[in-house]
C-alpha cells in the first residue's frame, strides 16, 4: 500500500501544478494579456497604415534666432523653427506655445492659435515673434542691470494634428544670449577752433564715450545737436568708423559750424574765463555682436570754459573744456 501512494502521489501534485498554472495564465488574460495583445494589434494596424499610406510624426528644429531690432527699451525677437512633415496631406498647426527663461527665470511666454499649415511631403519655417521689454524684466528681477548680457533659453511646442496619431505636441528648444543695452556717456571734452570770425565760426568737438555695456560697439554714424546757454549752436548727421570696446572709452572728433553772434553772452562769458552751460543731444548708430541699434547720447547740465593761448598765460590751445 506504501508503494502505491508513493507512486500516486506524484501524478495528484503534477496535475494540481499544472491547474495552478493553467490558472495563472487565465488570470494574465484576465488582467493584462488581453490588454496587451489589443495595444500590439493597434501597433500592428498602426504600423501597417504608416507603411501603406505613408503616414508619419512630424518633426521640427530651431533653424535659427534673429534679432531684427534692439534698443534700450526693447528687443524684437524672431525664432525660426523648421517643421518638415512626411506624410501625403498637410496637417494643421494647432496651436505654438513659447517660453523664454534665463537662468530658470521667466522672461515672457505666450500662444499663438491658428498657427497655419504644414503642406503634404514638405517642410516650412514658421516665425514665431517675441518681444523683450527691458522695464519689464528689470522690474521683476532687481539683479538683472542694464549694460549686462544675460543667458536665455527659448521652448518651443507646436502642437499639430496628424492623421492615425492625433494630436502630437512636438517641444524644440534653443539657448543663447541677449544684451540688456545701456545708453553711452558722453561729455565735450574739448572744442578746437579751426576758424573764428562773428560771422561763422567753424569748430570741432572732442566728443569722449564711455560705453557702459559688456559688449562691444561699433561705431557707424551720429546725428546731434549742441545748445550753449540754452541756445542751439547747431548740429549735424555724419557717418563716423570707431570701435568702442566693452566697458571702455573712445575718443571722436566731429566738426560744427555756428554764427557767434547768434550765442548771446555765452561764447562772450567763455571769452571772459567764466564757465557756460552746454547740452548735447543726438543718437549714434552701432554694430554689436547682437545686431545693429540706435541708441541716445544726451549730455545735460554740462559746464565749459575758454582757456587761454600759451603766449596769453595759458598752457595750451585755445580750447572749451
Amino acid at each position: 500500500m506504501f508503494g502505491m501512494a508513493s507512486s500516486d502521489k506524484p501524478d495528484i501534485v503534477e496535475r494540481e501544478v499544472k491547474e495552478e498554472e493553467h490558472k495563472e495564465d487565465d488570470k494574465g488574460e484576465g488582467k493584462g494579456g488581453f490588454i496587451e495583445k489589443v495595444k500590439d494589434f493597434i501597433h500592428d494596424i498602426g504600423e501597417k497604415i504608416e507603411e501603406t499610406i505613408g503616414f508619419g510624426k512630424p518633426t521640427a528644429d530651431v533653424a535659427g534666432i534673429h534679432i531684427p531690432s534692439i534698443n534700450l527699451e526693447k528687443a524684437e525677437i524672431v525664432v525660426d523653427v523648421l517643421v518638415k512633415n512626411p506624410n501625403p496631406i498637410p496637417i494643421p498647426l494647432i496651436d505654438i506655445s513659447y517660453l523664454i527663461e534665463s537662468d530658470g527665470r521667466k522672461l515672457v511666454s505666450g500662444l499663438i492659435p491658428d498657427a497655419g499649415t504644414i503642406h503634404g511631403h514638405g517642410s516650412e519655417t514658421v516665425k514665431i515673434p517675441l518681444t523683450l521689454i527691458y522695464d519689464d524684466i528689470k522690474k521683476t528681477y532687481d539683479e538683472i542691470k542694464p549694460g549686462s548680457i544675460i543667458p536665455y533659453r527659448v521652448k518651443v511646442d507646436l502642437i499639430v494634428d496628424v492623421p492615425v496619431f492625433g494630436r502630437i505636441t512636438i517641444p524644440v528648444e534653443k539657448t543663447g544670449e541677449i544684451p540688456i543695452p545701456y545708453k553711452p556717456d558722453i561729455d565735450i571734452e574739448k572744442i578746437r577752433f579751426e576758424r573764428f570770425s562773428f560771422e561763422e565760426t567753424v569748430a570741432i568737438l572732442h566728443l569722449k564715450l564711455e560705453n557702459k555695456n559688456d559688449f562691444d560697439m561699433g561705431l557707424t554714424a551720429l546725428d546731434y545737436e549742441v545748445w550753449l546757454s540754452g541756445v542751439s549752436i547747431g548740429g549735424a548727421e555724419l557717418a563716423k568708423c570707431t570701435n568702442i570696446d566693452k566697458n571702455g572709452i573712445s575718443y571722436i572728433d566731429i566738426p560744427i559750424t555756428f554764427k557767434p553772434k547768434d550765442c548771446g553772452s555765452a561764447l562772450w562769458d567763455m571769452i571772459r574765463g567764466k564757465g557756460t552751460g552746454y547740452t548735447m543731444k543726438g543718437h549714434i548708430d552701432v554694430n554689436t555682436p547682437f545686431g545693429a541699434m540706435k541708441l541716445p547720447m544726451n549730455k545735460e547740465d554740462g559746464t565749459t570754459r575758454l582757456k587761454k593761448n600759451k603766449e596769453d598765460g595759458g598752457d595750451d590751445d585755445d580750447e572749451v573744456y
